[in-house]
């Protein structure tokens, strides 16, 4: 499941979350076909470059928070990216999963 092209099969799935939803490392994980590679996942996002059109401010942690990243400033891009879809954010700065989380199976995937 995870292999050479593990970091592109995250890439597909993200690039296909609708504005104004997410998904969490661990769904992206299990859609793939690899439930327990959601750290990996993280690290397909995390390699990114800047000059690429993969929405990776759509995927949260299993808590609907923004996880810490370097650089330090990518937090708050991830924030205000996703208050400019219509996400919102509570007192804690969590997303509620039962309203924004994007669910694949629905969608016909």
């Amino acid at each position: 499941m995870i292999g050479p092209n593990f970091y592109e099969r995250v890439y597909d799935f993200v690039r296909q979350v609708p504005r104004g939803q997410v998904v969490t490392y661990g769904q992206v994980a299990a859609c793939l076909g690899a439930p327990r590679s959601s750290r990996a996942v993280g690290y397909a996002l995390r390699a990114l470059t800047a000059d690429n059109d993969v929405p990776w401010h759509r995927v949260v942690n299993h808590r609907g928070q923004i996880s810490p990243r370097y650089p330090a400033e990518s937090p708050m891009l991830q924030r205000l990216l996703l208050e400019d879809e219509g996400v919102r954010f509570d007192t804690q700065s969590r997303i509620d999963l039962s309203v924004y989380r994007w669910h694949p199976e629905e969608a016909g995937m």
